[in-house]
């Protein structure tokens, strides 16, 4: 019997035919990219402080966190190209970055495990203005425990974990996530 949905369907609530086996590899090429096998992701907790890292900025200048961060909200976004959320969720993020970078907010948006080439390619039809870090190796990610895209951290100005958004946020999750802080 021919499938309308390309082998997606869904039976009694469930995923099954190709769309199963799509979701299965997705879930199991995003933990070999950002895991590895047999590593367990280190859970931050909420008011300790976070990994310090230097990392490349798209540009070329290294951005050294908390060192070059000193005294500022950091918002730590982990993303990559492949990744469905991510293209949109860092447009609508970039109003609210302008509204609130005066005012001592920096948003790091870290591309994971992919090259300078790749990432700039992503970026550019965007429009943001905030920094693009390149995690070349996935070591900061790890660090952080990242275990999915995209990933914010909420880091107070002291450098320790305040709030952590799983998965797509709104600007208005974000902004509300941002000014208890500032």
């Amino acid at each position: 019997m021919s499938d309308p949905n390309g082998g997606w369907r869904m039976a009694k609530g469930r995923l099954t035919g190709l769309g199963a086996w799509a979701c299965l590899l997705l879930l199991l090429a995003a933990g070999a990219l950002l895991g590895g096998c047999g590593d367990a992701a280190p859970r931050l907790a909420k008011g300790e402080p976070t990994p310090a890292f230097t990392l490349d900025a798209l540009t070329g200048a290294p951005v050294a966190f908390p060192a070059d961060l000193a005294g500022q909200v950091v918002a730590v976004r982990f993303w990559a190209d492949w990744c469905p959320f991510c293209e949109g969720e860092m447009r609508t993020l970039e109003p609210v970055y302008r509204a609130y970078r005066n005012q001592g907010l920096r948003l790091l948006a870290i591309n994971v495990r992919q090259d300078r080439k790749t990432a700039a390619a992503f970026i550019a039809p965007l429009g943001i203005s905030y920094e693009v870090l390149l995690d070349t190796d996935g070591a900061v990610a790890r660090a952080y425990g990242v275990s999915g895209l995209p990933t914010t951290f909420f880091l107070d100005r002291q450098g320790r974990l305040a709030a952590r958004i799983l998965g797509e946020s709104t600007p208005e999750v974000f902004e509300r996530v941002i000014k208890d802080l500032l």
